[in-house]
């Protein structure tokens, strides 16, 4: 890990540039995406065989959700149903509901609908997580969506994990497609004989459905984002504990060889500190080959003279995770203007924000939280406007909108409404 004293440095020269998504895997989606659309579920079949060895039904049965549900510990339900009602809570608060704007004789509003059908892409293997289910689950399920189509990969036993299928059924998944890959993506954006085309797909995966998300939304249908590896900056004062720095640092480090974790703060005493301690918790991961290959390649430590100092760089950095282990975290929220997430004071670390404090964890990487935003329900409804003018109300505001017309030459335009003028 590098260890940098701040003296006005450019956030290009402090942090290098950004992982960027690799164009080397494009014309193999392509071609997948061509398969799923000319040859349907067939495609499919062939393709869950060829990567996964799987060769058995397309969709999750009930059966496999209740023997599911029955596998697991009554304490891990109540886990999972104690953050379902927290995201929830979060979610709920975020739901719009139009507005109608009444003038003389001209009505004016906006309706708020949600698309007809969502589909969730949620990584199999080892990065089968429950949590990313109730994160893009729930806000759809809130925004109204009447059908949400979650597709995983499995292996060649057709296993998917319980607690996955357990999150599913508990937070409204309508059905599960046992189907990962790019070929996932082609088949809920373009349709095939037995899954239907969704509106919007949302959800994390490799380079592959990454790069598959991102060419089916220039022609088809909406997606959320397409992410980058995991990012986590934390800012800190001297009163910060290094050992819970560390461990906070760690926490993202073992999503990802690529994932990054950034430390901004004002002592060099708790530089060196955190520094020690990263090194000493590192060897207790049962993920220490990941973690470290994170650390050694993308972690570093930037110390700053003071906290003001250190927020303006992390606004420049703009986090996908945001922690401000400081004092007064809370008042100096207001100074943040570029983060995904931010996680206030001392006992706030990331990992209460993937699981359970109800604020979803799809955030924007890679600088993009300059100009998007954490997933949530506005990702899964549309607006659509609609307006009434009387005659009298249109006669008001004629000589205006056919003056307009003339400025821009379109004068067919103007005549829709001169024509209304005469008697």
């Amino acid at each position: 890990m590098k260890k940098i004293i701040y003296t006005g440095q450019s956030a290009e020269e402090l942090f290098g540039a950004r992982e960027e998504m690799s164009m080397a895997a494009e014309q193999t989606v392509r071609e997948i995406i061509q398969s799923v659309r000319e040859n349907g579920d067939k495609a499919l079949r062939a393709y869950a065989a060829r990567f996964d060895g799987y060769t058995g039904d397309l969709y999750v049965t009930d059966a496999e959700i209740q023997e599911a549900m029955a596998s697991l510990e009554p304490a891990y339900i109540r886990t999972l149903q104690h953050s379902i009602d927290n995201i929830r809570e979060f979610h709920a608060a975020q739901k719009r509901t139009g507005f109608e704007i009444k003038r003389k004789g001209v009505i004016l509003g906006e309706r708020i609908l949600p698309v007809r059908r969502a589909g969730l892409y949620i990584p199999g293997g080892t990065a089968a997580y429950p949590s990313t289910v109730l994160m893009n689950a729930i806000p759809a399920v809130i925004a109204g969506v009447p059908e949400i189509i979650m597709a995983t990969p499995v292996k060649a036993d057709g296993k998917v994990k319980p607690e996955v299928l357990a999150a599913a059924h508990m937070c409204g998944v309508s059905k599960i497609l046992k189907i990962g890959g790019a070929q996932a993506i082609a088949a809920l954006a373009y349709g095939t004989e037995s899954v239907p085309r969704v509106d919007k797909i949302t959800g994390p995966g490799n380079i592959f459905v990454a790069t598959a998300k991102r060419l089916v939304a220039s022609e088809v249908c909406g997606i959320d984002m397409v992410a980058g590896p995991s990012e986590i900056l934390v800012v800190a004062d001297s009163f910060a504990n290094p050992v819970h720095v560390a461990a906070d640092l760690l926490s993202q480090a073992e999503h990802d060889k690529l994932a990054s974790a950034l430390l901004i703060c004002t002592s060099e005493t708790l530089a060196d500190a955190v520094a020690e301690q990263i090194q000493s918790q590192l060897k207790k991961l049962p993920r220490e080959e990941i973690a470290g290959a994170s650390i050694d390649n993308n972690c570093k430590i930037i110390i700053c003279p003071d906290t003001d100092t250190a927020i303006e760089v992390a606004n420049e950095y703009a986090p996908e995770h945001l922690e401000l282990c400081i004092r007064n975290a809370k008042e100096n929220l207001a100074k943040v203007k570029n983060a995904g997430s931010v996680f206030l004071g001392y006992n706030t670390p990331e990992a209460v924000g993937d699981y359970y404090a109800g604020a979803n964890h799809t955030l924007p990487t890679s600088g993009t939280a300059r100009f998007a935003s954490p997933l949530g329900v506005d990702d899964f409804v549309k607006t659509t406007q609609y307006m009434e003018y009387t005659q009298e109300a249109l006669e008001s505001a004629a000589d205006d909108i056919i003056r307009f017309a003339q400025s821009e030459g379109l004068t067919a335009h103007g005549e829709s409404v001169a024509v209304r003028m005469k008697k």
